[in-house]
């Protein structure tokens, strides 16, 4: 986790090197107090404008008030905004304040208060009543949340001690609930809340020819989802041979997806391309005999199996490797 300490007085930067010190991040502390091993700034308001989301938390040791002023203009979305924290300068508490369950402030909160000997102030219903709230529930199982409207609607029944079933048949295991195409729920209730988790567990292996455009990688790709009747949700990252590191139309369909790419060295491919069948041509090209299989491979965890061992289309290769998931 990426974090940023911030402080406007000199108490305030003393207590940022304390905290520092124990969690690690950058510490902000003004110039003129002259703090050595200290980001020295001279405007706080536009350096926070700035740095605000190239953080996953941020912790203020001053006022909360003072906080809740400066964040107002910045904060987007719970689902994108970074964890926030505030500290006061006497070292008593230590305050979740905003992004407590999916930006991670609230398990920051405990980290910190056990850490420092701190007081934590945690107020989101469903922890201070000792329940799980849907969001978490999600962080917790590395999952994406199909709606976060539904997540609230589940959580707030949740926090009314109404019902909530995560449904697993009983002669099914929860290893194998991903793979159904379909689920029964028998109840009388006329309206039953209802949401899914997209385990992030599929791992995209991809080569290509030379200046593949991006749209001619999305056709490909989603022709190979639709096969396997897979949600993009669940694409955790893609891969790919270090000699398309700079290859434009991947990388832009990539971020656009705002996934991870992750590139492979050829001497690792090297080490098991004898597990796949290559093409002794593509070897004499790039070095390797088979790029997409052992990208997937390589990156993965290595605990799972293929979905799609290759699915070539128009001069792209791309293979599918789902890691287990859960209890599997």
């Amino acid at each position: 986790m990426k974090l940023a300490i911030w402080s406007v007085t000199r108490g305030a930067g003393e207590v940022a090197i304390d905290i520092g010190e124990k969690l690690g991040g950058d510490i902000y502390t003004l110039k003129k107090f002259q703090f050595k091993n200290t980001i020295q700034i001279e405007n706080f308001n536009a350096e926070l404008e700035n740095k605000f989301h190239s953080y996953d938390g941020h912790i203020f040791i001053m006022a909360t008030g003072i906080v809740v002023r400066k964040i107002a203009p910045l904060i987007k979305s719970k689902d994108i905004d970074p964890a926030v924290l505030v500290i006061d300068e006497g070292k008593n508490f230590v305050i979740s304040l905003l992004s407590g369950h999916i930006g991670g402030a609230n398990d920051l909160t405990y980290r910190i208060a056990n850490s420092c000997s701190l007081l934590p102030i945690i107020t989101t219903s469903s922890d201070v009543t000792g329940k799980i709230a849907i969001d978490t529930l999600a962080q917790k199982l590395n999952c994406e949340m199909e709606s976060l409207k539904k997540a609230k609607e589940l959580t707030a029944l949740i926090v009314d001690n109404k019902r909530v079933d995560i449904l697993l048949p009983q002669n099914v295991k929860f290893n194998k609930s991903d793979e159904a195409d379909g689920i029964v729920i028998v109840s009388n209730k006329k309206n039953i809340n209802v949401m899914r988790l997209y385990p992030k567990n599929l791992i995209i292996g991809i080569g290509c020819k030379r200046g593949t455009q991006k749209s001619e990688i999305r056709k490909a790709l989603n022709e190979v989802m639709e096969k396997y009747n897979l949600a993009y949700e669940s694409i955790k990252k893609f891969s790919t041979v270090d000699i398309k590191a700079d290859e434009e139309g991947l990388i832009e369909f990539v971020r656009e997806l705002d996934k991870e790419l992750e590139i492979i060295s050829r001497d690792k491919i090297l080490s098991i391309e004898n597990m796949f069948v290559g093409s002794e041509f593509v070897k004499k090209q790039i070095g390797v005999s088979c790029v997409s299989e052992p990208c997937a491979l390589l990156a993965s965890n290595r605990d799972g199996k293929f979905l799609e061992q290759k699915f070539i289309y128009n001069g792209i290769t791309i293979s599918i490797y789902e890691e287990k998931f859960g209890d599997e």
